[in-house]
């Protein structure tokens, strides 16, 4: 069993230390003499653009980042770098089009957008989607993975790490989104740190197998020639991965709909900009999507790293389980193990700071979606600022509860990033038809919306299932694949019905949208034009 050294913990210690102190000091500076709800949930007008973005990435980036990404990038390679990739672009597009409509029509929450574009019948059912998927697989994923990383560094038992995950993690929720913010922040600093620490082990310890010292470049440069099918960003059907990354589809299709659902349409996300201005939303989505460029650095190197040197050799016990099967998995904490005591305390620290404000930011999320848009619209119409701020908190604790409850259920899975990307995208295609068909036509009818959102999950799961219920007669599409075909199928049916409806006069009228607001200030521009010259160049060299 691994343990921590004496320094490790020191550094850890510092590391907890700083994050509840630097919480606390925002807590007391910030706070109003009576916390209400929108203060609580969005730290309206609070957070700056840097604390924005550095939240934005903080909420994102988590166990199944460190962890899961870098399993797949042991498994498959540099494409799954995709999702990271691709979502700078999509972020840009969030801050251009998405960001002004909810600003303009005052939207604290995804559901109440829902109501005022459709009707409460629409909000209500996404909202109690939503918060399922919240719990029951994004906190339950980060949860398992996050305990499963810490006890393989630690030595603690994963029963243990997932309770301190959980409190530690609660402890920073109830100061509200401010406090979440801000930390965020300092999260972010140690989780990048710390994060290339790691890669830089993982690129030298290469360079050394194979007699050339200790030299970044010359690992980097090894992996890829040992490895050479890790470093295509699109794969042919003959590649034994193309059902996880199913080629150009990716790139015009499928990929797509899973970002922009995730990056325009979700709570966790869109909540850190909807406190702000503007100007100041947009530049922290802005200074997002360029750490989101940084991502594959720190999390999917070290995969590859690991896979080429289990290909030569290495790491022959820790990368199987008891029954000798090869978890991809294991790969980040198998690379942590092997760090010097003091860096493998501020790489466990990155890891925590990853986990931790990612488990925050989606409890922050689901309080907001249950105070808001069930508690108050259901159970107390008239509740006050104080009884909905109390509310959420105790949203926070009952979430954080059934999700490490759950949590020790995922223990047979494989590639745990592949998991959460498929069963999210059960909801997605419908979340996206909805949304994109209520900015873009005000003749959508709120019943082709209800119907889009009750049927995204039957359809997506018949689509899934579908082959081995008929044999094989029926084609096993890949899930992203499947993601498109249910959009494309939604869509479609929602403007058939909504044709065929008689649209109310007042239908689309209540949300506004001003073209206006999409022009963008000539320092954004530059960034964006900036961001998507470097992905050009990424898909270019690695084609």
């Amino acid at each position: 069993m691994n343990q921590l050294s004496f320094a490790d913990y020191i550094v850890f210690l510092i590391y907890f230390i700083l994050v509840c102190a630097y919480g606390y000091f925002i807590y007391q500076r910030k706070r109003k003499k009576e916390t209400d709800s929108k203060d609580f949930f969005l730290a309206e007008g609070s957070l700056t653009w840097w604390a924005i973005g550095a939240s934005l990435i903080a909420s994102n980036i988590s166990a199944e980042h460190f962890i899961g990404m870098s399993g797949s990038g042991f498994a498959l390679g540099l494409a799954i770098s995709s999702y990271e990739w691709m979502a700078s672009a999509t972020l840009i597009i969030v801050a251009v089009f998405f960001i002004p409509m909810y600003l303009r029509n005052k939207i604290y929450t995804m559901p109440q957008f829902l109501a005022v574009r459709y009707n409460t019948t629409v909000s209500t059912v996404m909202a109690v989607f939503w918060l399922l998927v919240y719990v029951f697989v994004n906190l339950t994923s980060i949860i398992y993975l996050g305990a499963l990383a810490v006890s393989s560094i630690s030595g603690i038992s994963f029963e243990a790490c997932i309770v301190g995950l959980a409190l530690f993690s609660i402890v920073v929720t109830l100061g509200g989104m401010k406090v979440i913010g801000y930390t965020d922040v300092f999260q972010v600093f140690v989780l990048i740190m710390g994060g290339l620490v790691t890669t830089y082990l993982a690129l030298t310890m290469v360079s050394e197998h194979f007699g050339y010292g200790d030299d970044l470049w010359k690992g980097l440069m090894l992996i890829k020639a040992k490895a050479p099918t890790h470093f295509h960003m699109i794969f042919d059907r003959q590649n034994l991965y193309y059902r996880d990354l199913p080629g150009l589809s990716v790139l015009l299709g499928c990929l797509w709909i899973n970002n922009v659902n995730y990056w325009g349409c979700n709570e966790y996300i869109v909540q850190r900009a909807l406190g702000a201005d503007l100007k100041t939303a947009r530049y922290g989505i802005l200074f997002a999507a360029f750490l989101k460029l940084l991502v594959p650095v720190i999390a999917v190197l070290p995969g590859i790293a690991a896979y080429v040197l289990y290909q030569n050799g290495m790491f022959q016990s820790e990368m199987i389980d008891a029954a000798g099967t090869v978890k991809p998995d294991h790969a980040y904490p198998t690379l942590l193990n092997l760090l010097p005591s003091g860096l493998k305390g501020l790489a466990f620290a990155a890891l925590t700071a990853a986990i931790v404000a990612s488990l925050a930011g989606k409890a922050n999320s689901i309080s907001t979606i249950f105070s808001l848009d069930i508690y108050k619209k259901f159970f107390s119409k008239e509740a006050s600022e104080k009884e909905l701020v109390r509310t959420g908190r105790w949203a926070v604790v009952i979430s954080m509860v059934l999700a490490c409850l759950v949590a020790p259920a995922l223990s047979t899975l494989d590639q745990a990033y592949q998991f959460i990307q498929e069963y999210v995208g059960f909801i997605s295609p419908g979340v996206l038809a909805i949304f994109l068909l209520g900015f873009l036509w005000k003749r959508t009818s709120s019943a082709a919306a209800l119907s889009a959102a009750l049927l995204t999950i039957p359809l997506s799961t018949v689509l899934k299932f579908l082959p081995q219920w008929t044999g094989g007669a029926f084609p096993d599409y890949p899930f992203l694949d499947r993601m498109s075909i249910v959009f494309v199928a939604l869509v479609a049916m929602m403007i058939i019905m909504s044709l065929i409806s008689r649209a109310p006069k007042a239908q689309g009228e209540v949300f506004v949208i001003e073209t206006s607001s999409f022009r963008c200030p000539p320092a954004f521009v530059v960034g964006s034009v900036i961001i998507m010259g470097i992905l050009t160049a990424l898909y270019t060299v690695f084609w």
